[in-house]
């Protein structure tokens, strides 16, 4: 089968997440597909069934290293870069992928001819329950009071559901080290699959937040772009007014820590009780070659 390896929410060469892009994989079955996401071991690795769309839309799905997703952030945009790039070879205002959440949209953003960005638009949010904080707190190896208690740690779900939590500074938000005992304790009887936490503090004074995200359940102990996590994040902001107003959009920062920087950009709007979201990032081609 070909595949390629793309690098999805990147600053430059080698930076945000890798991602392996399977083409034709209908023949595989579930297990196979599970088989070669744990042996590539990137946060996720997809498999678009085939070269042609159904139903307006491409059938794809995505596997971390140990389950299938019903969606992820950085493996639609990365895909969708990959569709266009190597099977419809021109270029489009976007495409569609019909994941196990339903059809997600992506659209294109040119620079004269070249692919520049790529947004999607996430589904509507679900807002779950409040976490205790003290639980939180001591997943990650942090004091209490390093949460900033004006905002609540919430479950918040586009597709896939995350613990939202916002962290009073960079430093805290550096210091975070996932506890693996408490942090099965904290996610049983919830529906989560991870914790992002987020502060004000960018290390680049061009970006608004600073963000990381663990995810050990999955097989992710840390993710260096999550576009899943940071549209429920964004969905969080406009709730919770966190910038004081429900229309926003702010450049997010993530993967600092584990040496693989990225970017992604947040739009999100609440209009008589609907909030709208989409994250758009940039993705970059570095390798293609033939799974045997």
């Amino acid at each position: 089968m070909r595949f390629y390896i793309v690098d999805v929410f990147g600053v430059g060469k080698y930076t945000g997440n890798q991602l392996a892009v399977f083409r034709n994989a209908r023949p595989l079955t579930t297990k196979e597909m599970q088989a070669i996401a744990r042996e590539l071991n990137f946060s996720e690795t997809t498999f678009i069934l085939s070269d042609r769309p159904r139903d307006g839309g491409f059938d794809v799905r995505i596997f971390t290293p140990n389950e299938e997703l019903p969606f992820a952030g950085h493996p639609t945009l990365g895909t969708a870069y990959v569709i266009m790039r190597e099977i419809l070879r021109k270029q489009v205002n976007g495409v569609s992928l019909n994941l196990k959440v339903g059809k997600i949209p992506v659209t294109a953003v040119y620079r004269g001819k070249k692919l520049d960005l790529l947004w999607m638009r996430q589904n509507q949010p679900t807002f779950g329950s409040e976490v205790d904080t003290g639980k939180v707190a001591s997943t990650l190896g942090l004091d209490e009071v390093e949460l900033d208690s004006r905002f609540p740690l919430e479950e918040v779900s586009t597709g896939i559901s995350f613990i939202i939590t916002p962290l009073r500074s960079r430093e805290s938000v550096k210091r975070c080290r996932v506890n693996l005992e408490r942090y099965q304790e904290l996610m049983k009887g919830i529906e989560s699959k991870g914790i992002l936490v987020f502060c004000p503090e960018p290390n680049d004074g061009r970006n608004d937040l600073h963000a990381r995200m663990f995810a050990p359940g999955v097989g992710v102990m840390e993710d260096p772009a999550t576009g899943s996590a940071n549209g429920c994040l964004a969905a969080y902001l406009v709730k919770h007014h966190f910038f004081g107003k429900t229309e926003l959009k702010v450049r997010v920062e993530q993967g600092y820590e584990i040496a693989r920087p990225s970017l992604l950009y947040l739009r999100a709007s609440e209009r008589g009780g609907v909030i709208e979201v989409n994250v758009g990032g940039k993705a970059a081609m570095v390798a293609k070659g033939d799974f045997v």
